[in-house]
């Protein structure tokens, strides 16, 4: 019993084997700990849903674009971290692997230190700045501020979680989220419903379990002895580290703070709708995270098996995963968006008993559904690129598809749809140009793929 444990929660080579079936395996556990992180924003707006109303729901969710944005610098890390880990541990160069991960952690306590101070200053302008209404606007910088006070747990949780999977190790990261997870509802549900904290509640409880979940993935990467060495003189971060940490980090780093600024220029246009739709909005985003969960892990799986395979130069074992990861991805998607047509009212009356708004988000949500199907080929196959070294690819595809195609569209539905009745247009701007991104957006990403330069990018000693 003890043996199949330790080969359960072993790093995962995944140069070896048949492809789909290493991609599936390693995605399962990664897909789980994914809906499981998405429990943590989807708990905090059923409770304040459910137990303190509709406006405080409406103002976690528009806190959303603003953490996303602030959060920029641990994403590049993490990307960047994942990257160098993966193609290391599929060289099985331990010098390498040690120093990278030691550079890691120093990074990330910096990073944690800026935007502790930063981002609870720039809070309530920039939620000023997205016309946020007077009604919620206190609410989101309490739950803002709380979040970014204790958010050194929530950066080393998705840095390490993300070393763990680099290694093939997607199972340690699900345990230790699931731990939090059930100790975020908890806490949600007692800071809110007994000690009467409402948005505050939930901001803390979040903080609370992300750092329960981050001291549980160092205690374990620190008994990885055998794989590489977590010592002092390795998180004196290297040059040649640090530059390829930003080199292959950055690129998504910076996708991300130009999409969530794209997302703020679309949440200033959703603010002009009103609380209900801005609540709407928050349901959907809610579900739309449960939804897109297969294809983000998938993404990820994708990373890790091209990066041990390009470390290990085996790209025509790279290709062959890729096409069957995507097929299954597809495959996945299609599904789900079925049930979400199907079952669409009964998952919006999860958060709220106020039936125009549940009949609203689900219209919303229809809108999305066949959205998914394109978003697995582009997750998937700008994961391989990702793993291969070539995340500048998959960032310009981002780039172009939300600030090139959606805003303007979103912004040129609104215009052209202009009534007396309807001072800003129709509402339907906002999800039908995301529609049309998506679809774009893997159109390019399959053309690019096709192209091959990734092959081009691997880390050279």
């Amino acid at each position: 019993m003890w043996k199949k444990l330790k080969i359960l929660f072993a790093p995962t080579d995944m140069t070896e084997g048949t492809p789909w079936k290493k991609i599936v395996a390693f995605m399962i556990p990664m897909l789980l700990g994914n809906i499981a992180q998405q429990l943590y924003n989807t708990v905090d707006s059923i409770v304040v849903g459910q137990y303190v109303g509709d406006n405080a729901l409406a103002a976690v969710g528009s806190a959303g674009p603003i953490l996303n944005l602030l959060l920029v610098l641990f994403i590049g890390i993490s990307v960047g971290a994942g990257i160098m880990v993966s193609q290391y541990f599929g060289a099985r160069n331990r010098e390498e692997l040690s120093s990278t991960i030691g550079c890691c952690i120093t990074l990330t306590a910096i990073s944690s230190v800026i935007l502790m101070v930063v981002a609870p200053l720039v809070s309530r302008p920039l939620l000023k700045l997205l016309h946020t209404p007077d009604t919620i606007i206190d609410w989101c910088v309490s739950y803002l501020v709380i979040i970014f006070v204790g958010i050194a747990g929530m950066a080393y949780y998705n840095i390490l979680s993300g070393i763990l999977r680099g290694l093939g190790d997607s199972v340690s990261a699900l345990i230790y989220l699931l731990i939090a997870t059930v100790l975020n509802i908890i806490l949600d549900i007692l800071f809110v419903t007994q000690f009467h904290m409402e948005v505050a509640g939930v901001a803390l409880a979040t903080i609370i379990a992300q750092a329960v979940s981050s001291v549980l993935c160092i205690l374990k990467l620190a008994r990885m002895t055998d794989i590489f060495d977590l010592k002092l003189r390795y998180l004196r971060p290297k040059r040649k580290h640090t530059a390829n940490i930003i080199r292959l980090g950055l690129p998504s780093g910076f996708t991300q703070m130009i999409l969530s600024m794209a997302m703020i220029l679309v949440q200033s246009l959703s603010n002009r709708f009103g609380e209900m739709f801005i609540a709407a909005n928050v349901i959907v985003m809610r579900v739309d995270g449960f939804a897109m969960m297969p294809n983000f892990s998938f993404g990820t799986a994708m990373t890790t098996f091209a990066g041990q395979n390009v470390g290990a130069q085996k790209y025509d074992r790279v290709q062959q995963g890729a096409k069957q990861g995507t097929l299954i991805a597809m495959g996945v998607s299609t599904v789900i968006t079925s049930l979400i047509l199907i079952f669409g009212k009964g998952l919006m009356g999860i958060f709220t008993e106020t039936a125009e708004l549940v009949e609203l988000s689900r219209y919303m949500m229809g809108i999305l559904a066949v959205g998914y199907i394109a978003m697995a080929v582009t997750q998937s196959l700008s994961g391989v690129m990702r793993g291969a070294g070539d995340s500048m690819t998959p960032m310009w595809i981002s780039l172009v598809t939300t600030v090139l195609i959606r805003i303007p569209i979103a912004y040129g539905i609104s215009w052209l749809t202009r009534t007396e009745e309807l001072p800003f247009g129709r509402s339907e701007c906002v999800f039908v140009s995301l529609l049309i991104s998506w679809v774009l957006g893997a159109v390019i990403t399959a053309f690019f793929y096709r192209r091959g330069k990734w092959k081009t990018k691997a880390l050279r000693d």
